[in-house]
């Protein structure tokens, strides 16, 4: 018979059915654990999570009457239960025999709160467990009794540890079916202590479990009288989160909107990563470095005395500073760092690889650059943690690369704190997360590098010139007449006084670029030099006609992010490859049919049409003379 009075179950009701509002701020003020479990296909994650919901009561009586009706397996205490079906996502995976995504659940004991993400075993779903990691306190990582340590076992070890979790569980799972035996457990303990110290992993806790049947899950099993620790939920329940941690730390807090609903109000709204603030402390906002006193910290519930990592508030300055979205505010002694290079660890997470040179969308906490990442130091092989050579990063790849954004951003090390250090790249194409990455530190060379102040500003040179500076980018297929219409416009251009400067493909590759092939990353490059060098000219007050192929819709974005807005005029001469072929003049389309002249663009290299030319020019319908009137006409008219 259950004891009603040291049931926590019967505890809870009782002090639910007396004092509702007792219950209700016991449980607001519970601490939250975020968990991952993860490791390889079948170790039985989901299971287990079906059992800690189960066996902590934490279900509904209607779902668990429905389970109990429909379930085919033997629980410990006879009923038929099958706990994988606790978790959402189960149904889909079964049809379709395999882990489609991270399965969340919610639960909660008489002591703490819990989020658990159950991670895909599938080395193909990589992104999905760095993303339930990325916000978790703890691992659970499972190991099947009978297979011991496996490759995905490692790989998920060292994400977790990477991504900064410090609080490991070691899971030996599927006990029951070695029969309980200690020297199965202590061996592979052995052998993961082995592998866990050479990626640093210095301490872990490990558990002998079975899911299935419930051994030391909440209860202590009679199965491993051998086993003297901690059950599974008696260390979840008491093991330190991160944000307690974080709460000691200095504080930050990025700025997600400016807050002003009147004329009276005007406040910076976001949540606080680390530290606390309160009313009277000096504080910096970054990157622009002002400073200033805050007034007040206001939350929907009222003004608060001080407020501390993990919640959202809006603060009140005393002084008229400019900040907005992507701002972090710190206290004035102990601002973090700023700056535009860094190296940085990267996993890969998309099927197409990283394309060495392209711009991305770099997101980081609340702000949003654009950022270049280098080919690769080294990637790193998860089985022997040798450090390997790579010219790229392919999907599931961890390596280390530098990276480059186009203006200043606040961060922190990835192990000074995961807010300000961890980013995601996204594809400005598809707007599809290509890579997760941690900050390890700012190059030396970005703080060695200052901007120098001129005298002669770029407005200064245009007026000088009674010109509005343009980049006129000329793009089309090999054959398509860029060149020919870019010098015709030039030619007319001059002819009216204006003053221009042609960059031509060819002519470029005979100097600046003389270092550059024909690679996909090479191409990439040879855009982004030539994107600045139009850049510096039209600071110059030149009108600069450029004629590349440049057939990637990505760097053709990344260079008209470089210029004011209006002064990039995309030309797309839209010529058909079956006519820009006929032609051939150099006798490149020959040699790329035969296979002696690789990544030709339309033969085996992709060209990217422009979606929204500012102009479009068919020459099968329009000679090249009339083309560039015409573009001369809308410049002289814009």
């Amino acid at each position: 018979m259950t004891d009603t009075t040291t049931d926590p179950i019967y505890v809870t009701e009782a002090l639910i059915a007396e004092d509702i509002d007792a219950y209700l701020d016991q449980h607001q003020h519970k601490t939250m654990l975020r968990f991952i479990t993860c490791g390889s296909v079948d170790d039985g994650k989901s299971t287990l999570i079906g059992r800690l919901l189960y066996d902590s009561k934490m279900i509904f009586e209607d779902q668990l009457a429905a389970l109990e009706s429909d379930s085919k397996k033997v629980g410990t205490q006879g009923q038929e239960i099958d706990f994988a079906l606790l978790v959402d996502g189960l149904a889909a995976e079964r049809e379709q025999g395999i882990t489609i995504d991270v399965a969340y659940r919610f639960f909660n004991t008489e002591k703490r709160k819990f989020i658990v993400a159950d991670c895909p075993g599938h080395e193909q779903y990589t992104r999905n467990m760095v993303t339930g990691a990325s916000t978790a306190d703890l691992a659970v990582i499972l190991i099947d009794a009978r297979k011991g340590v496996l490759v995905q076992t490692r790989r998920h070890s060292y994400l977790c540890h990477l991504i900064g979790i410090r609080n490991i569980v070691l899971a030996v799972n599927k006990m029951d079916l070695v029969d309980y035996d200690q020297s199965v457990f202590d061996s592979i303990v052995k052998d993961y202590t082995d592998f866990a110290r050479s990626i640093g992993i210095n301490t872990f806790t490990a558990l002998p479990i079975s899911g299935f049947k419930g051994d030391n899950i909440t209860t202590r099993s009679a199965n491993t009288p051998w086993y003297s620790g901690p059950t599974l939920i008696d260390h979840l329940e008491t093991v330190e989160v991160l944000s307690a941690l974080d709460a000691e730390k200095p504080f930050r807090m990025p700025v997600q909107w400016v807050n002003r609903p009147n004329l009276d109000f005007r406040g910076f709204s976001g949540l606080i990563a680390t530290g606390s603030v309160k009313p009277g402390d000096d504080i910096r906002v970054l990157p622009s470095g002002k400073t200033s006193k805050v007034t007040r910290v206001v939350t929907l519930d009222g003004d608060l005395d001080q407020a501390v990592a993990g919640q959202s508030v809006t603060l009140c300055l005393a002084d008229e500073v400019d900040c907005s979205r992507g701002d972090v505010i710190s206290l004035a002694d102990n601002p973090p760092q700023a700056a535009d290079q860094f190296e940085a660890t990267v996993v890969w997470l998309n099927d197409e690889a990283m394309v060495p040179g392209r711009a991305y969308w770099l997101k980081l906490a609340t702000q949003t650059v654009s950022a270049t990442v280098q080919s690769p130091k080294y990637v790193v092989n998860v089985n022997t943690m040798e450090h390997l050579a790579a010219k790229t990063l392919e999907l599931n790849a961890i390596g280390v690369a530098e990276l480059a954004t186009d203006k200043s951003v606040v961060f922190e090390a990835y192990t000074d704190g995961r807010t300000l250090g961890g980013f995601v790249l996204v594809d400005k194409i598809t707007n599809a997360t290509v890579a997760a990455g941690m900050l390890n530190f700012s190059l030396r060379r970005a703080q060695n590098v200052h901007w120098q102040a001129l005298d002669i500003s770029r407005e200064a040179h245009a007026a000088s010139k009674n010109q509005r500076p343009r980049v006129l980018w000329f793009t089309g297929l090999s054959g398509s007449g860029k060149s020919t219409i870019a010098n015709l416009v030039e030619k007319k251009l001059h002819a009216l006084g204006k003053h221009t400067f042609l960059l031509d493909g060819d002519n470029v590759r005979h100097g600046l670029n003389k270092d550059l092939g024909f690679t996909e990353a090479d191409r990439i490059e040879n855009i982004r030099r030539v994107g600045e060098v139009a850049r510096l000219m039209t600071d110059a007050g030149l009108i600069v006609l450029t004629a590349f192929i440049s057939p990637f819709r990505a760097e053709r974005d990344m260079v008209r992010s470089l210029m004011a807005d209006g002064e990039f005029v995309e030309v797309f001469v839209d010529t058909p490859l079956e006519v820009a072929e006929s032609r051939d003049v150099k006798g490149l389309y020959k040699k790329a049919r035969s296979g002696q002249l690789k990544n030709f663009t339309g033969i085996d290299s992709p060209y990217e049409a422009p979606e929204d030319p500012d102009f479009r020019v068919n020459t099968t319908t329009e000679s090249p003379e009339d083309a560039a009137e015409r573009i001369v006409n809308a410049m002289l008219a814009g």
